[in-house]
């Protein structure tokens, strides 16, 4: 041993050659260099334990949200490499913006600045307060916000909801069919699938229970008198953002566009929110159409929708005259499932308007 506690490695014979310590080592060097090599090893553990998660598909609602989750969590991971490179965990909460928030709205004051009851980076929870059967398979939500208070969208903006499903996260979008100036409430049309995912988990809401929400996303092309009128195709819930826009068209005085809404729907028992839609078309501007793809005749309709209801599946005939019954030279917009999107993009086309004439949420 050595005075200083140190140990001195001798030299020795192994086979004849003779080996030299490469160096003296001491006791207290020798147990800070382990206690040094553990403190590291915790530290790795811990920014381990930080690395930003990568999502599971089923993150992703696949509406083209910008910032997607993927988009956040690319972001994320170059933070964490930056404060892992500088050794400084500070970096990863300066600015930081993803962070969850469980906390009821209600809590808030009812001063809260509209821009910040929702945002599309955050989730924020809001407490449902009403549930319509709307169909068979479609309910419409109503959710609580503070008193006053606007959720802050622009006209044709979705927003995403969270569930969670044998512990899996899942995401899907849907756009508010509430006006975009109401105040003290949200709605959602929703509807529900035997195998869906996320059909799973609301099928669990009910009045009292909280939902996370993250928003808004995209944008609707439109401003008041923008177009002098407006063919609107809208297949299931993709009528949702087209009952958005047309409350917005009408609640304008100064707005005088145009506007005829064609719903296509299996029967006549799942045309969604029918009274708003009849309080809607009431409206000198507005004019409502509907396409029943499984309905056998029209006899069993009521008589208000007898003359503006079409048997069969969109064809291009129908949509030949639709576009040719606008009094004036339309913008359209097409909302509804993959292959109804495809199908109506393909009549357009079949009809030679150019891309510039039409827009698919």
């Amino acid at each position: 041993m050595c005075g200083g506690g140190g140990l001195i490695l001798h030299s020795v014979d192994i086979c004849g050659h003779r080996l030299y310590p490469p160096r003296f080592y001491c006791c207290k060097q020798y147990h800070c260099q382990i206690k040094s090599a553990n403190v590291m090893a915790e530290n790795d553990d811990e920014w381990i334990s930080l690395q930003p998660r990568e999502p599971l598909p089923s993150q992703c609602c696949g509406s083209g949200c910008k910032p997607c989750v993927f988009d956040i969590y690319e972001r994320e991971l170059r933070q964490w490499k930056r404060a892992k490179a500088n050794g400084d965990k500070t970096l990863l909460s300066k600015n930081n913006e993803v962070n969850v928030n469980w906390k009821p709205f209600q809590s808030y004051g009812s001063n809260q600045n509209d821009s910040q009851l929702i945002v599309p980076e955050k989730w924020s929870a809001f407490e449902i307060v009403c549930v319509e059967q709307q169909a068979a398979d479609a309910y419409l939500y109503r959710f609580q916000l503070p008193s006053g208070c606007r959720l802050g969208l622009t006209v044709g903006q979705h927003i995403v909801a969270r569930g969670i499903v044998n512990d899996m996260e899942v995401q899907r979008a849907y756009t508010p069919v509430s006006p975009v100036d109401a105040e003290g409430y949200f709605e959602v049309l929703i509807k529900i699938y035997e195998d869906g995912l996320m059909s799973r988990f609301v099928k669990t809401w009910k009045e009292g229970n909280t939902v996370c929400w993250r928003g808004p996303f995209g944008n609707c092309p439109y401003k008041p008198n923008q177009y002098e009128q407006l063919l609107l195709f809208a297949s299931g819930t993709g009528i949702a953002p087209m009952v958005s826009l047309i409350q917005y068209i009408v609640a304008n005085e100064e707005d005088e566009t145009f506007i005829t809404l064609v719903g296509c729907f299996r029967t006549f028992q799942d045309i969604y929110m029918k009274p708003r839609l009849q309080e809607l078309a009431a409206y000198w501007n507005v004019k409502t159409l509907f396409v029943l793809s499984q309905e056998q005749d029209l006899i069993h309709l009521l008589w208000s929708y007898r003359e503006k209801t079409y048997l069969g599946r969109i064809n291009c005939d129908m949509v030949k005259n639709f576009v040719n019954s606008c009094r004036r030279k339309p913008f359209i917009m097409v909302c509804g499932s993959i292959t109804f999107n495809k199908d109506v993009l393909n009549y357009l086309n079949q009809l030679g308007l150019p891309e510039d004439d039409y827009f698919v949420f």
